[in-house]
């Protein structure tokens, strides 16, 4: 990919805005309702990106920088739930501030780093253009995913035009 910095410095640096504008207007149970039964909501798409922004991308990054290795990161067994009592938007905020601490440490790295390697402990040997690529990625997956949850509703009453969705929807099991 051409520009590749500066393409995941541009996906990276919208994802906290999107996240802004959906929790500051969403209620809190359309943010919270999964898309079907097992899968994230989009609040816990959204935590699980605040905890990645935390505990996993800086840490990588810094890792592969300093030539070192690091481990897997199992969202299931580290991951953390919302705090009590904070709101959606308090922790898109959180992670609005997180994103851009790492946007600084991003604007460190140079095209000269991207070949730089570390072992990952599931994956092996991996590039600091790699990580980059997953960063950018992962957070437009788990954008897709709050959105799917999110859409469901809406599919589920469009009537006639339900047929538009068929990509969209996902039925729920009973």
């Amino acid at each position: 990919m051409d520009n590749l910095l500066s393409s995941v410095q541009t996906v990276l640096a919208t994802t906290p805005a999107r996240w802004l504008s959906l929790t500051e207007v969403l209620p809190v149970e359309l943010l919270t309702r999964p898309a079907a039964s097992g899968e994230w909501s989009a609040l816990e798409c959204l935590q699980h990106l605040l905890d990645t922004e935390q505990m996993v991308f800086p840490m990588r990054l810094k890792a592969l920088l300093a030539g070192q290795d690091f481990q897997a990161f199992d969202p299931d067994a580290e991951g953390t739930k919302p705090a009590t009592g904070q709101t959606a938007a308090q922790t898109a905020q959180q992670f609005a501030e997180l994103r851009a601490a790492n946007l600084v440490l991003i604007g460190q790295v140079t095209s000269a780093d991207f070949d730089r390697t570390a072992r990952h402990s599931e994956l092996g040997l991996v590039t600091l253009s790699e990580l980059l690529h997953q960063w950018a990625a992962h957070d437009l997956m788990h954008t897709v995913q709050a959105e799917r949850a999110l859409m469901q509703p809406f599919i589920a009453g469009c009537g006639p035009w339900r047929p538009y969705f068929v990509d969209h929807e996902i039925v729920r099991k009973s």
